[in-house]
């Protein structure tokens, strides 16, 4: 019967409803404290968000956030100083460098997993791959479930420019959206067919899949029919253009640069001012096991406009104190380069690496952490996936200890066994 549906639609609005991501693979798609003065109920925001911007692959820390000049493989890129007293970056950041009386740099991560898919999955939940044989919430999941709102007409959780990790337990409605090109925005949103023509084929197709659960009751309709009733809400929505950057206005635009990156954060800011509470933006290519330098100077350069143009749009438009913004990967690379041909590269290391956070009502200008001269060891605030996956609940006033259900009646607690580092910032 849902089939035989399915069959009536055009192969275009087949495509507008996968855009907005119903026929995904799950059948769903929608795939303490940084600042004392967040704790304080007069000084919370009615609403937080949170941008991750994901560094796919592992930036290389001793060539971005935590340089060592005088160490064995330190390659040819010098610190430069920052805005933040005694703090400093890279030079291939010089946009960002003025903007880290904002930001904390933790140097001091230190995390098991040296493979991509299972850090990746570590790093988005906070649990291990295959733990407890349950499948995690990602962080985006936990925000969409804490901080979403259940009439919102666009998704709590928008992945961009790459497929994040989704809601594990917490089912179909905490899934995210994901949106692969940007520039393109949720292609095919609006129906090539009237709205009467549209309303009465979704209308059939309710009651023939309210017929059908009668009968079978069968728990991939429910998760196809949450999917689909919110591909619809978001179809039929005003916030809808908010997807679409040609809206934006050229001289705004141009600041965050060009490409799929600079587009996606251009994006994520757009929809963190109609309140969506997490977004996450992917930029891949930090796998750097040859040609790291040239490499990640490039991508360097892909993320210093887009991500100082965030900083301050936010700034100016007074949601930078309620918008958390995290950057960070799988991991990091090795302190030494190794010789695997021509051009050198970096390897997985897991064992010393760095992330950066912006806004959130965090106290900017701070370091978290510390390595040794060679980039290779923790030897100050060795900080875990769950230590900051604790802290970015706090900042977003999301209970890090509060438990949720799995479907067969197991309580899993959001982030399981923390340290003290949500104390270290105050």
């Amino acid at each position: 019967m849902f089939s035989s549906v399915l069959q009536e639609r055009t192969r275009r609005e087949v495509m507008k409803l996968s855009a907005a991501g119903v026929f995904g693979a799950s059948l769903s798609g929608w795939m303490k404290v940084l600042a004392n003065a967040a704790e304080t109920p007069a000084a919370k925001p009615k609403h937080k968000s949170c941008i991750l911007l994901w560094m796919e692959g592992g930036a290389s820390h001793k060539d971005t956030f935590d340089l060592k000049p005088d160490s064995k493989g330190a390659g040819d890129f010098k610190p430069i100083a920052t805005s933040a007293p005694g703090v400093q970056i890279s030079e291939h950041l010089p946009k960002l460098a003025k903007l880290m009386h904002t930001g904390v740099i933790v140097r001091g991560m230190s995390t098991p997993e040296g493979a991509h898919g299972r850090a990746k999955y570590y790093g988005h939940t906070g649990y291990r791959e295959g733990q407890g044989g349950i499948t995690y919430p990602s962080l985006g999941a936990i925000a969409s479930q804490e901080l979403g709102s259940t009439t919102a007409s666009v998704p709590n959780f928008v992945a961009i420019g790459g497929r994040s990790y989704g809601s594990g337990f917490l089912g179909p409605k905490h899934q995210p959206l994901q949106v692969q090109s940007p520039d393109k925005g949720v292609e095919d949103l609006k129906a090539i067919i009237s709205e009467g023509q549209f309303n009465k084929r979704v209308g059939l197709l309710q009651e023939m899949e309210s017929a059908f659960f009668k009968e079978y009751k069968a728990d991939a309709i429910t998760d196809h029919k949450t999917a689909y009733e919110r591909a619809v809400k978001l179809m039929q929505s005003k916030e809808a253009k908010s997807f679409d950057l040609a809206l934006e206005p050229a001289a705004s635009r141009a600041k965050y640069g060009t490409g799929r990156f600079a587009d996606g954060v251009l994006m994520a800011r757009r929809l963190v001012e109609i309140g969506v509470p997490f977004i996450e933006v992917s930029l891949g290519g930090w796998d750097t096991h040859m040609d790291n330098f040239e490499r990640v100077k490039k991508l360097s350069g892909e993320i210093d406009s887009p991500m100082s143009a965030l900083i301050t749009d936010l700034q100016e438009r007074g949601l930078l104190d309620s918008t958390l913004i995290v950057w960070m990967g799988d991991f990091g690379r090795t302190p030494n380069i190794n010789t695997k041909g021509a051009k050198p590269g970096r390897d997985h290391f897991p064992k010393a690496w760095s992330l950066a956070m912006f806004g959130g009502g965090i106290k900017g200008g701070q370091i978290i952490g510390k390595t040794d001269k060679e980039g290779a060891e923790v030897v100050e605030r060795k900080t875990t996936a769950q230590d900051c996956l604790a802290t970015f609940c706090d900042v977003l006033s999301i209970d890090h200890t509060k438990k949720n259900d799995t479907p067969t009646g197991r309580p899993i607690t959001i982030v399981d066994k923390p340290n003290a580092f949500t104390k270290m910032i105050v």
